[in-house]
Order: structure tokens, then sequence, then C-alpha cells
């Protein structure tokens, strides 16, 4: 990836900052984006102490406008995007009967709507360069659904329409756009389920363990590479055969 430049929105923590560092482990420019300006600020600092180049841009993906302004930011510090990953996401979890709109709104603005501004704002330089890599992380949830989240996977079964739509249409330029799929991850939030919790959680995973966020990045990083040149359209999931 030398010489190549990503960007990973929610790249602050998490499968996002696991993304940004398996980027720059293989020589990518990384910029990353999230509302925590100080987990931003960190991940650029331990990277430019290892010698490689990263920016860092405040920015809630699931307002108007923000999409703009981080491609704008990209193109004005390195001046191209090669690989953008739409990690960016949120939750409101809660029955449907009880669900209010502003809940439904706020997922669906993120998750959605934000990678669909993202991809818009970046296609435009991917075109003229006649290359790019989009991948848009969804989730198992989009794949099954399950009770209490009726909007994050509504939002993230709608991502993996998008990702074969947009993959029809920018095949033509040499731009791939596929998605993955993380099972159950370890993540802070897992941490706090409790013991009891997890444990059923890893029954129902075939290779009885939570994945890691380093298991999603090592996805992302193929189908970023010249060696998944001719997979788009696709979804990969990352969940220790659950969905299976």
């Amino acid at each position: 990836m030398e010489g190549r430049v990503g960007v990973v929105t929610g790249g602050g923590k998490g499968i996002g900052l696991a993304i940004a560092r398996k980027l720059r482990s293989q020589g990518a420019a990384v910029v990353v984006t999230g509302r925590d300006r100080d987990a931003l600020d960190a991940f650029v600092a331990e990277t430019t102490a290892a010698g490689g180049r990263a920016l860092a841009v405040v920015a809630d993906m699931g307002k108007a406008g923000e999409a703009d302004r981080v491609c704008a930011a990209t193109l004005a510090a390195f001046g191209k995007a090669d690989y953008l990953i739409n990690n960016a996401g949120i939750t409101r979890d809660g029955l449907l009967v009880r669900m209010s709109d502003e809940d439904w709104d706020a997922v669906l603005d993120t998750n959605l709507k934000g990678a669909f501004r993202a991809i818009r704002a970046f296609t435009r330089s991917m075109m003229k360069q006649r290359w790019g890599r989009i991948v848009n992380i969804t989730s198992v949830i989009g794949l099954i659904g399950n009770a209490g989240q009726a909007n994050y996977a509504a939002s993230k079964a709608g991502l993996i329409g998008l990702t074969k739509a947009v993959a029809k249409e920018l095949a033509s330029r040499h731009i791939t756009v596929n998605a993955v799929a993380p099972g159950f991850i370890e993540t802070a939030m897992t941490e706090a389920l409790g013991e009891s919790v997890r444990a059923g959680l890893q029954a129902q995973i075939p290779l009885g363990r939570l994945g890691s966020a380093e298991d999603v990045a090592h996805a992302v990083a193929f189908l970023c590479s010249e060696e998944a040149g001719y997979v788009t359209g696709q979804v990969l999931p990352v969940d220790g055969g659950m969905v299976m």
C-alpha cells in the first residue's frame, strides 16, 4: 500500500482504529474521522512516531456537509484518496413499538446516509484516477436481523444494498465496492456484557470465540489490495461461522 491514501470514518477506536492501523502498517497514509478529538490525535501521534503519515478530522458523519468537508481536507493534505472505509456507526436500541422517530433517524443518518454521502464525495476523485477501493462495514445483523435493533438492522441491510448498487455503477472506472459484515467482536461494549451473556454469544459461534477488531481489519485490507481487484459487490461475513 506504499503511496496509497486511505480514509477510515469512525477511525478513532474499536474496529475503525484497527483498520486504520492495518492500512498504516502496509504503508498507506491514513485519514481518520470521528467525534473524539483525543482518540484521533492519539492515532496521528503514534503514526508520526512510527514514521507514517496521518490526518485527523473531527466530524459527525451523520450530519450534512461533513463528508464533503472530510473529502476536501483529505485532498488538500494528500492530493487523492485510494481507499474509503465507511465504518462510522451508532446504535439506539429499543423495541419497535417504543422506538422514537429521533432514534430511528439518528441511526439511519449515520450508518447509511453517512456512508452514501461519503461515497458520493470521494467517488469523484476516484473516478478521475480510474482506481479506488470502497469498503462498507455492515454487520451480520443486517443479514439476520435482531430483536430490539430494527433501526440498526435496517441501516446495515441498506448498506448492503448500497454496496451492490454502487459496485455496478463504478465497476467501469476500476473502483471496487464491497462490504464486510462483522459478527460478535471483542469491544468495550461486549466486555461490559458479563460472563454469562458472553458465554451465550460464544455458543452461537462455530469457532467458539468472539472475533477481534484485527480479524475485521485483515478482511478489509484484503478487499483494498491489488489481489482483490476482481472482487466487487460482495459481502464478506467475519463472524466465526455464526451466520452459516
